[in-house]
């Protein structure tokens, strides 16, 4: 029995070093055949399992200096998906143990091993100390410089933190002229004319069987609103910020008007990629969950479909649009990061209006095909092909028009947009040196559909004509008023906290003001006053805007209608921005034919003094809006920013939304 137990030992010996020489030869062969595949030729990653933090920073040094890793506020990867463009993926603990592999041979005990999550976790930790590259997106559009450079590369440009691909290769004219920028923006008219832009004029084609638009006639504000979305999308990602664009439909016989293949084709020429569209999910936490999902992968364009009869409201989608690094929640944690993006956005709806917040942020473009089922009209199909195939030649026109406006230094700018002053320098008056429409026009209109700013509106009209300026308490108002502020009649401390809400703000001419009473149970007044902002004829707020807060309670007297508040009642001292208070003893008045206007002051702020006088009952007075003739009781005077005029109370609100002046055509 005992030769039998020392036979197995003298086998298992042999077993043993047989296999061991034959781990030696391999290994040699190996590295006799040079670094590739073999474990051999990564750097090792030694385990000690007291010293665990340590093998987390060395991981940290392994990973940065790979360069397959990226910072977008936590490390990312480039993926390839096999029909797509790359995407940025977020690392979890599991991808850190796989990616660590690729890069590196874990040894513990002199062995190989598998990373432990616990080292992964604590790589993960390490917020801001990665030492990875910042990743602003993907990008398949060339590179734009602020002189008129194009520039096309391949890979991570560190310079503007984009990893590029599939960029196509274009010849665009050194120094365009005015014809060729022309001649550009006639291209794409004639490749997105048959698109039914809901204020552009129209004939009908005969070979397509369609109407299309009227290239002889002047661009509206729908096919301008396009135009700029197009040209926003080819400078997006070489643009700081830049607005979303906004499709629009009519509510009811919105489907069928070609949303959606203006945003496909939008992003094929600019990106050459078919979007990934998403809806806004059943209420706003998912929505935004969406929205920060799609942005950190890094897409050029994000695409939000069919956001049908809704009043959107996104104090996410609104920082994503207007900050930049832009604070993020991390999704599935408990933590916000700091997220870069470039990435260009594109909504679509039928009915959709946004929010006041949000209107600032978007060019809108409204599609109306004027018939009762626009998804029958006769269309041959492929359209998406043909503007693939066209996609160099489209591009081409987008940067001919953007050089040619880059190198030209006369051009006349529109109404300032804040927070996009660039993009206003780069696409807006480029378009409007062509020929198109400010798209910074149509926001006040757009602003003027939210829900929640006609109802102040409305409840400061039926103020004013219950109460004018008198002040009043909350629970005093006319029961008119308060169902308009209360609809749902939830009580008299829901009514004095929505009141308390409104003041100071502006709207249709009007400002609310609001008196505290002494004590700690005093009540406070409300009172509504014509608004002091109005500018002047040379732009700016009147004296207004030279006071203190305190300085705008301190008007001593009613503002009547009539006053003469196109002028200037502070004159010359006002006018110079360095003398922003007048001289002591100072007075000045203003003398109307209807009351006279007294400023004082004691080198302090602007006193004004309003004494009204006996108008003159015009022989036949006329609605500054339709021009039909009426009596003196049957008009009133609305003001709108700088703008009054004498009204019929049936033609305020048209004139409020700037649809036009009948009477003076």
């Amino acid at each position: 029995m005992a030769d039998t137990e020392e036979a197995w030992r003298e086998s298992a010996r042999e077993y043993h070093k047989e296999r061991k020489q034959k781990k030696t030869k391999k290994r040699s062969t190996s590295n006799a055949n040079g670094p590739g595949p073999s474990v051999t030729a990564k750097p090792v990653l030694v385990i000690d399992p007291g010293e665990l933090p340590q093998v987390a920073e060395r991981l940290r040094d392994i990973l940065a200096a790979s360069g397959a890793l990226f910072d977008r506020g936590t490390p990312v990867r480039i993926a390839q998906p096999a029909d797509g463009l790359p995407i940025a993926i977020a690392l979890t603990t599991h991808g850190v143990v796989r990616t660590a592999h690729q890069f590196c041979r874990p040894i513990k005990n002199g062995d190989n091993a598998t990373l432990p999550d616990r080292v992964a976790g604590l790589y993960l930790d390490m917020i801001g100390e990665w030492k990875l590259p910042r990743l602003v997106g993907v990008s398949t559009a060339p590179l734009m410089s602020d002189d008129g450079g194009i520039h096309v590369t391949t890979g991570y440009d560190r310079k503007s933190g984009l990893y590029c691909c599939n960029v196509p290769g274009l010849t665009i004219p050194e120094n365009p002229t005015a014809e060729q920028a022309k001649a550009a923006l006639r291209t794409l008219r004639l490749a997105f004319k048959t698109f039914p832009f809901g204020d552009a004029k129209r004939i009908f084609d005969h070979d397509l069987g369609v109407d299309i638009v009227d290239l002889g006639k002047p661009i509206g504000h729908d096919e301008t609103g396009f135009f700029n979305g197009l040209l926003t999308a080819v400078c997006r990602q070489s643009l700081h910020l830049a607005p979303g664009l906004l499709l629009n439909a009519p509510q009811i016989s919105g489907a069928g008007n070609g949303k959606g293949l203006l945003a496909h084709a939008i992003s094929i020429v600019a990106y050459g990629i078919n979007p990934r569209p998403f809806t806004m999910g059943n209420d706003k936490h998912e929505m935004d969950k969406r929205l920060v999902a799609d942005v950190m992968e890094g897409s050029p364009v994000l695409f939000m479909d069919n956001i049908n009869t809704t009043l959107l409201r996104s104090n996410t989608l609104a920082s994503l649009l207007t900050e930049r690094p832009s604070g993020v929640r991390e999704l599935g944690k408990s933590r916000m990061i700091k997220l870069e993006h470039a990435s260009f956005f594109v909504l679509t709806g039928n009915g959709l209006t946004v929010s006041e917040d949000l209107a600032r942020r978007f060019i809108f473009c409204e599609l109306d095909a004027q018939c009762e089922d626009p998804e029958q009209r006769p269309f041959k199909p492929g359209f998406p092909e043909e503007i693939k195939k066209r996609r160099a030649e489209l591009l081409t026109a987008a940067l001919t028009i953007w050089r040619w406006g880059r190198q030209k230094k006369d051009l006349k700018s529109g109404v300032t947009l804040g927070s996009f002053e660039r993009w206003g320098e780069w696409v807006r008056d480029p378009l409007l040196a062509l020929g198109c429409r400010d798209p910074v026009e149509r926001i006040k209109e757009i602003k003027a559909r939210d829900p929640a700013r006609q109802q102040v509106i409305q409840l400061f009209e039926a103020w004013w004509e219950h109460h004018g300026p008198a002040p009043i308490k909350a629970n005093d108002l006319a029961e008119a008023v308060k169902e308009i502020a209360d609809p749902q009649g939830r009580g008299r401390q829901f009514l004095a906290r929505t009141i308390a809400n409104l003041t100071g703000t502006r709207q249709a001419g009007y400002v609310l003001t609001q008196s505290k009473g002494l004590g700690t149970r005093a009540i406070a007044t409300y009172a509504l006053k014509k608004s002091a902002s109005r500018p002047n004829r040379q732009g700016h707020a009147g004296h207004a805007d030279h006071a203190s807060p305190a300085a705008e309670t301190s008007t001593e007297s009613e503002d009547y209608p009539d006053s003469p508040t196109l002028h200037d009642p502070c004159m010359t001292p006002c006018m110079a921005p360095a003398s922003p208070r007048h001289a002591d003893g100072m007075q000045a008045v203003v003398v109307s034919e209807n009351q006279a206007i007294s400023i004082t002051s004691d080198g302090g702020d602007c006193i004004t003094r309003m004494t009204r006088m006996t108008p003159p009952v015009p022989a036949e007075e006329r609605c500054d809006y339709c021009g039909q003739p009426a009596d003196h009781q049957a008009l009133r005077t609305v003001a709108d920013g700088w703008r009054q005029a004498r009204l019929h109370r049936r033609c305020e609100i048209a004139w409020v939304n700037g649809i036009g002046s009948k009477a003076n055509g």
